[in-house]
């Protein structure tokens, strides 16, 4: 039978911390702790709800219909984002979701129950902001990397020197090429981009430089190459490191003289052209195996920016799936409200071998499984489920789940105190105290900054 024990619910820095509204109660449905974002979105203060049912404030039509927390006494199952409307103390109507779950003593007792909501609207609001405040030009990111990357991206866009990207396969390499494009000067002109894994080399040659009329016996009449069609901008070179050792040494004479023949020509053409290279393979490696020209490598690694893939960036994955959601909601005429954080877990957890693209690919394929509501670890594919990941939330006691969000913030952070705490909003001093009260095994930092 569940009990009535209002004491039993701590107060927490932490729940005050949240963007989601966090209202606790007692197994009378009276409400014992509200925390900060629940006063904003209801409109109500704190000293004002304790005391008074979770009926009375929330003001919800699922209060009338289909009480998440009613049913959460009745059936000992958390409640999973269930959508709603309520009306705040100004009189206004709001779209909510809602999440409920039973909260226990020590002795396994359910002492109330916690419903956390969060203002649809506000949270869209909250989105777009994140996303001014983490991108450029269409690059997300929190990462310390990715984001000392968007600090000289400017600084790189302005000059005309040659760049070397270096990243796996779906880091987002073409992404970050247009980036510089779109930032430099030559930002009017064109951007060609090529990829150089995917043209046999024998047809690569005339694919990039052209060939004029009799070159050989199909050609009837002049054809430009991609170094004529990005003249006054850009010609992005995908996969550089598969360039034969023939073509490798007309690229070096483009880069060093600034001139290149189409076939069949005996003259020359000035490129005015800025060059982007990207490969998926450490160049400087081939170079040492005889399999890359040293010149050409110099002469491409002016300026080399390595993506970091997405395994080591997993502080990433959220905003990320959160954009993708966005995206394809509006190219799908969908209404998918986000993802549910068991999956969310799943997803931290997997090393992704084909990085952003395969995430997108992802959350593409749970938008055909997934027809309305939250995707769903059922929604995600079979190689996600190999991480074994454990579900980052659910029912218990106010300590093991202020334990969770504290690890999931510190997951997210990349181990580092400094960084938690002023994710959450609390001094780093109260984020130890709360590590050691609650026994938490924190492993050190990956950011190597001493004190973190």
């Amino acid at each position: 039978m569940p009990v009535k024990h209002r004491d039993a619910f701590p107060s927490g820095v932490i729940l005050d911390s949240m963007a989601d509204g966090v209202v606790a109660v007692d197994t009378e449905f009276r409400i014992v702790r509200f925390n900060r974002a629940a006063e904003t979105i209801t409109g109500t203060l704190a000293k004002d709800a304790v005391g008074r049912t979770c009926r009375e404030v929330l003001r919800s039509d699922l209060c009338e219909t289909d009480c998440p927390m009613k049913q959460v006494f009745e059936t000992g199952k958390p409640v999973i984002n269930r959508v709603g409307t309520m009306v705040n103390a100004r009189g206004e109507t709001r779209t909510i979701s809602v999440s409920a779950g039973i909260v226990k003593d020590e002795r396994g007792n359910i002492i109330g129950g916690v419903e956390t909501f969060r203002d649809l609207s506000l949270v869209e609001e909250i989105r777009q902001q994140g996303i001014k405040a983490y991108s450029c030009q269409d690059i997300l990111s929190i990462n310390h990397k990715m984001r000392q990357i968007f600090e000289i991206l400017p600084a790189v866009a302005d000059s005309n020197s040659t760049v070397l990207v270096e990243g796996e396969t779906g880091t987002g390499k073409e992404l970050l090429a247009r980036a510089i494009h779109n930032l430099s000067p030559r930002r009017n002109g064109p951007f060609v981009a090529v990829n150089c894994g995917a043209i046999p080399d024998t047809l690569l040659e005339s694919e990039l430089f052209g060939y004029k009329a009799g070159a050989f016996t199909d050609a009837k009449r002049d054809k430009p190459g991609r170094f004529s069609l990005a003249q006054g901008g850009t010609i992005f070179l995908d996969e550089i490191g598969d360039v034969s050792p023939a073509l490798q040494v007309r690229l070096l004479r483009v880069l060093q003289e600034r001139v290149f023949e189409p076939l069949g020509s005996v003259e020359s053409v000035m490129a005015d052209v800025r060059v982007i290279a990207a490969t998926n393979k450490n160049l400087e490696a081939l170079v040492d195996k005889g399999a890359f020209r040293k010149d050409l490598y110099y002469r491409l690694n002016i300026i080399k920016i390595d993506l970091p893939p997405l395994r080591e960036k997993k502080e990433d994955i959220p905003i990320l799936v959160d954009h993708f959601i966005a995206r394809f909601n509006r190219l799908q005429k969908k209404d998918i409200t986000g993802i549910n954080d068991d999956a969310l877990a799943l997803l931290m957890a997997y090393d992704f071998p084909g990085n952003v693209r395969e995430l997108e690919n992802i959350i593409e394929r749970a938008f055909v499984m997934c027809r309305s509501g939250q995707i769903e670890p059922s929604h995600l594919p079979d190689a996600v489920f190999e991480s074994q990941a454990t579900p980052a939330y659910g029912p218990g006691t106010i300590k093991e789940i202020e334990a969770r969000l504290i690890m999931d913030a510190l997951r997210r952070n990349n181990w580092s105190r400094l960084e938690t705490a002023r994710a959450l909003g609390i001094h780093k001093s109260t984020l130890f105290r709360k590590i050691k009260a609650l026994g938490l095994d924190v492993p050190p930092s990956t950011r190597k900054k001493q004190g973190q």
